[in-house]
């Protein structure tokens, strides 16, 4: 079973505090790039997988989606999405993704915003995410970048009089244990080519993988992000589900 540290009251706090839980998708940094990577929504039938607070869910209503499906694990994270929905069109399930079952060929977009590398099993749930989609349809998904989920203790160093953030282990994959936001959260790292070779695996088709960082307007506005230029805190895919 997932681990369900949304639900842990300290961790929910710290998250709920977060510029990108207080200000929606227009506080996740990334959001303009993954947002361009999804394909027209006019009576499209979606899914979000750890749709959180439901952000995505209500944003897909309002691009002309006829249906969304917003899955989750967190009861606190679906209890806060269902207050703050008031659209018939959008249901919220609770389910732990790494035994989701989805209906076949049901949806033409599925969406999964950093949540994919909570998940031991990625292939059997890149799978299911196939075999839901349509002839046609799009998997778009953004996770925490390789290079974060590698280390297994932090720590920027100095070389050449230059900060960097040394990697641990990128080739050895499995469970990392992190003190973010609450101490013991497990996220489970693997390389690039272990996510682009799961969708490949299940007969989708890779078309677009872009490993996100600031762009100079971005720094204008915040200059804080500054470090994520030295590494891409964000990897975004988009797959297509191949027509025959």
């Amino acid at each position: 079973m997932t681990q369900n540290i949304y639900d842990d009251p300290n961790f929910f706090a710290g998250y709920s505090a977060l510029p990108r839980s207080q200000q929606g998708l227009d506080g996740a940094g990334e959001w303009p790039t993954l947002r361009a990577l999804v394909p027209p929504l006019d009576a499209a039938d979606v899914v979000d997988l750890g749709c959180g607070f439901g952000w995505f869910c209500r944003w897909a209503r309002t691009q002309g989606a006829a249906s969304v499906l917003g899955v989750d694990v967190s009861t606190n994270m679906l209890a806060r999405a269902a207050a703050d929905t008031a659209d018939s069109a959008i249901t919220y399930r609770q389910a732990d993704l790494e035994e989701l079952r989805l209906p076949v060929a049901a949806f033409d977009l599925v969406y999964s915003s950093l949540t994919l590398h909570y998940l031991r099993d990625l292939p059997r749930l890149v799978g299911e995410i196939a075999r839901a989609l349509r002839p046609g349809g799009s998997f778009v998904a953004s996770v925490e970048h390789p290079t974060y989920t590698a280390p297994t203790s932090p720590a920027w160093v100095t070389l050449g009089g230059h900060d960097v953030w040394p990697l641990d282990g990128y080739l050895l994959e499995g469970p990392r244990v992190t003190d973010w936001l609450a101490p013991g959260v497990v996220k489970q790292h693997r390389t690039i080519a272990t996510y682009v070779g799961a969708l490949l695996e299940a007969g989708m088709q890779l078309t677009a993988l872009v490993e996100w960082g600031p762009s100079d307007d971005d720094l204008v506005a915040h200059p804080d992000w500054t470090r994520e230029r030295d590494r891409s805190p964000f990897l975004l895919l988009a797959a297509s589900c191949r027509t025959q």
